[in-house]
């Protein structure tokens, strides 16, 4: 079925007319107790909390940490203090590795589960099922730096040449064909890639397979597999291209917006197309629930061609058990799940350039949670 309807493209909407408010930096150090990090009032949600006590630490997805630490630091610790929740950010396939190693409580991933990961994961949690929870989507942007250059237009196929090096020169015919009024310069183009396991890399990668398969042949996959100079996480890949001109990168929009890079438009073949908010709620629009029950893994249209929407977006989970953690654990795990899920939690991550799950998926979100045991 298909989740986003046309109502909520409105609030994701605002995404593009709101600035960054408190980004942190993607240092892969743990999240402080308290204190620090973003205040920003709109992050705190308004509903009641049933607050657990000790220490529940998730590992993983850098596209999802300045949301998560947002969610933690300006407002659930604030509301519990006697809890505390820890989130290194080193990347979604060593978050899900620690999981499923029993490292951790929760893993942060931009990817689903794969089967032999679920399988293993089901051993983790004692015999029962881990779900993927969707709580934060957003866009990926190909972020880029160029001297005299800020409004660019690349499409599919010229992106996958690009990052498999087959065009290595700013002023390559085919970038000049889709920007006939741009000043492009012969700067050679410097690619950079995210290193390890990563959901980001697995998002952009299924997005050039879909939509340019004769260019880029490989599979969507979490390692790299084109060419370039590779950087740790998120906000290393936005730091590097951020270095000195002729540099590009795939990265998520609040990164490419924190670090000041320009964002190319993508043309998915029904013309170019900002990213925005509303533009990548056009493509979130198409996600389809892959995963049976209360899990509740996605599946993105990529080679979407309607007009006006942006392409290439991810959907960001938090992987649980469903039942197997100890008693405080799990009344801990799912207080601090149920208030990110909240709506008012949901709306106040506008304010930092992710988009907020919509209500019709939140709803879901929410009833698994509950079903958490």
């Amino acid at each position: 079925m298909t989740f986003w309807k046309t109502s909520h493209l409105l609030t994701i909407a605002a995404v593009g007319a709101l600035a960054l408010a408190g980004c942190g930096s993607d240092d892969n150090s743990t999240t402080p107790a308290a204190g620090g990090g973003s205040s920003s009032s709109s992050s705190a949600s308004t509903a009641a909390i049933d607050c657990g006590t000790g220490t529940l630490n998730g590992e993983g997805s850098t596209a999802q940490k300045n949301a998560i630490d947002q969610v933690i630091q300006a407002g659930y610790q604030t509301q519990c203090p006697d809890a505390t929740i820890n989130y290194n950010a080193t990347g979604s396939g060593s978050g899900r590795k620690q999981f499923i190693g029993g490292q951790v409580d929760w893993a942060g991933s931009d990817a689903a589960m794969k089967p032999e990961e679920a399988t293993a994961a089901a051993t983790r949690c004692m015999g029962n099922p881990a779900w993927n929870l969707p709580m934060v989507a957003g866009p990926i942007a190909i972020a880029y730096k160029l001297d005299g250059v800020t409004d660019l237009v690349l499409n599919a196929d010229v992106t996958a040449k690009i990052f498999q090096a087959q065009i290595t020169s700013w002023d390559d015919p085919a970038i000049k064909a889709l920007n006939p009024n741009a000043k492009l310069p012969s700067t050679p183009i410097k690619v950079y890639f995210r290193t390890g396991d990563s959901g980001t890399t697995q998002n952009f990668t299924s997005y050039l397979n879909a939509a340019a398969p004769t260019v880029w042949t490989a599979a969507g996959a979490q390692s790299w597999a084109g060419k370039g100079e590779g950087r740790e996480g998120s906000a290393g890949v936005a730091q590097a291209v951020a270095g000195a001109s002729g540099g590009i990168t795939y990265v998520e929009w609040s990164f490419a917006r924190d670090n000041k890079l320009d964002v190319a438009k993508v043309d998915n073949g029904s013309g170019a197309v900002e990213l925005t908010g509303e533009s990548a709620g056009k493509t979130i629009a198409t996600a389809t629930q892959v995963g049976t029950g209360n899990d509740l893994a996605l599946k993105i249209d990529y080679a979407t061609k309607e007009a006006g929407a942006y392409p290439i977006v991810l959907v960001t989970y938090e992987i649980v058990c469903s039942k197997g953690l100890d008693a405080d654990k799990t009344k801990l795990l799912k207080s601090f799940l149920t208030y990110f899920a909240d709506s008012s939690t949901q709306s106040g991550l506008q304010d930092i350039g992710y988009a907020p799950v919509p209500s019709a998926v939140s709803t879901k979100v929410e009833t698994a949670i509950a079903a958490i045991s």
